[in-house]
């Protein structure tokens, strides 16, 4: 059996968006496309995107920290989007596991958007059916290129090299491995959906600056005395350019 997923290093994730903007350049003239935009320049604007960025503030001040957390299709052994689609739009393929919409037999209903608990589903409001992430299949099977670049668009992407594509079923993959060696976990796996796409967790970091380290003059890190004042009668920039 071949399970294909994501590997999402948090570690490493600086929430930038070069997944988000990748996959929708990708996708929306691809296989999976459109994906439109309803008014992307006015006070309310809506679109569809198979990938998103959450960022959230955690901690408590003055120890707090910002985490960046792409979200999108877990691709799930046990998905609950398929059983309830009436009309069997929603389905994993046997093949490598990914989660697909067929979008000739979507009626729109969304009851498949109502039973994913991660809500990675999303309704294109043009099309009027419900769209997700595919892993970008259209590309990962594409024999006219480079074997290197026949990874989805958003992994080809990233900057930090915190997105990973891989069969989390071979033991002996990339993914597995960073799985096994860094503590990889499922997003919320007590709703038993079994998500393939994992995440590694943060490590915490802590520098500790010596005093010996900002001893140097020109060091930005050392303490510096107030700057002096210029004389209160004594003219401005700001006083010329106003007698102008």
């Amino acid at each position: 059996m071949k399970q294909l997923a994501l590997i999402i290093d948090l570690n490493v994730c600086v929430g930038c968006h070069a997944c988000v903007t990748s996959c929708k350049e990708w996708n929306t003239s691809g296989w999976a496309g459109p994906m439109s935009d309803v008014n992307p320049y006015g006070v309310n604007p809506t679109g569809t995107f198979f990938n998103r960025v959450q960022t959230y503030e955690v901690g408590t001040f003055p120890n707090t920290e910002t985490v960046h957390f792409p979200k999108s299709c877990l691709h799930c052994e046990d998905p609950p989007c398929v059983p309830v689609c009436p009309t069997g739009a929603s389905y994993k393929r046997e093949e490598d596991g990914i989660v697909l919409v067929d979008y000739d037999k979507c009626i729109g209903c969304k009851y498949c958007s109502w039973a994913c608990p991660y809500g990675a589903r999303e309704f294109d409001q043009r099309q009027k059916v419900m769209k997700k992430c595919t892993l970008c299949v259209d590309r990962i099977y594409d024999q006219t290129l480079p074997e290197s670049e026949r990874k989805p668009a958003c992994v080809l992407a990233c900057p930090t090299n915190a997105r990973l594509f891989g069969d989390v079923y071979d033991p002996d993959s990339e993914v597995s491995n960073l799985i096994r060696e860094h503590g990889g976990y499922q997003l919320m796996p007590e709703w038993g959906t079994n998500p393939s796409n994992h995440y590694l967790p943060r490590r915490k970091i802590h520098l500790k600056i010596h005093e010996d380290e900002i001893q140097r003059a020109d060091n930005p890190l050392k303490k510096e005395g107030l700057l002096p004042e210029p004389p209160k009668d004594q003219q401005t920039l700001d006083d010329i350019y106003m007698s102008w």
